[in-house]
């Protein structure tokens, strides 16, 4: 069956559907545990991760080496738990990221921003005691928002909420979640979406080129330098402006990699002042 990605609104119901449809289809749950195998496996700072899970980098952080680094490793992490298959995948990019595949099922729960913001009133009163008051509610689910579509531009380009990203859009105004499930599953038993072999390559390849750039951007002698990555099959190729051979050598030393090409990328020439 499919992998599963699931984008969602705050206060649309998403990670409650997206467990229950983890429970009923015997499938991987993967959310917080993104975070934590990131952090366990690259030593990572867990705040500095955090901060980048929630919030767009400020203007500061988009120049910033480190911070390329950490997001390539979040990258990583999750194209490393889409190759395990039988996996439903909470935001974070992932229906950018496994874009074209074919046993990928890629789901958007939406609801209208007064329902939205209700139902995290009731979420936080149960889980705290207290009931925030309605303006700040508001203004906390609409931060959310905004900085979610804020990450999405910065690191691909593209608006979270243009319904060509996803393959199935839910309005969880009127369905409640067992509904949603039950939508959802159906759609990943299809036989459209069966799991083949081209597309596990797909999923290998698309992984092994984020390694790669994990490597080089953990590596001193390249990581100051933007390097695109492409694999196929086990052969690697980087295409950048600098330090190519340094990073021939970063690449073959990560597990997978059969072979390293270069395309070397020429700065057009600055034309003269003309006055």
């Amino acid at each position: 069956m499919a992998i599963i990605t699931i984008s969602h609104e705050m206060g649309a119901g998403g990670p409650e559907i997206g467990m229950a449809l983890a429970q009923r289809l015997g499938y991987r749950y993967v959310d917080q545990e993104l975070l934590q195998d990131a952090v366990r496996r690259y030593g990572l700072a867990e705040e500095k991760l955090s901060h980048l899970d929630e919030s767009k980098p400020s203007l500061f952080e988009r120049f910033d080496a480190e911070t390329r680094h950490y997001i390539t490793i979040l990258q990583t992490t999750l194209l490393e738990f889409a190759e395990a298959d039988n996996v439903i995948l909470m935001g974070r990019g992932g229906q950018w990221l496994l874009r074209g595949i074919p046993h990928v099922l890629r789901v958007r729960v939406i609801a209208p921003f007064e329902q939205r913001v209700k139902q995290w009133i009731k979420r936080t009163a149960e889980m705290t005691g207290e009931a925030p008051n309605q303006r700040a509610a508001a203004e906390f689910v609409r931060r959310d928002d905004n900085e979610k579509a804020g990450r999405m531009r910065y690191l691909y380009e593209v608006d979270i909420g243009d319904p060509t990203l996803y393959d199935l859009v839910i309005n969880s105004e009127k369905l409640p979640h067992e509904a949603a499930v039950e939508m959802i599953e159906r759609a990943a038993r299809h036989p459209s979406l069966a799991t083949t072999g081209a597309g596990r390559q797909v999923v290998a390849d698309r992984t092994l080129a984020s390694r790669v750039q994990v490597a080089l951007a953990m590596h001193p002698d390249t990581r100051r330098y933007r390097i695109t990555v492409e694999a196929q099959g086990g052969i690697v190729t980087l295409e950048g402006t600098a330090a190519l051979e340094r990073a021939v050598q970063v690449a073959r030393e990560v597990a997978g990699v059969r072979e390293v090409r270069t395309r070397q990328v020429e700065i057009p020439p600055i034309p003269p002042f003309v006055a």
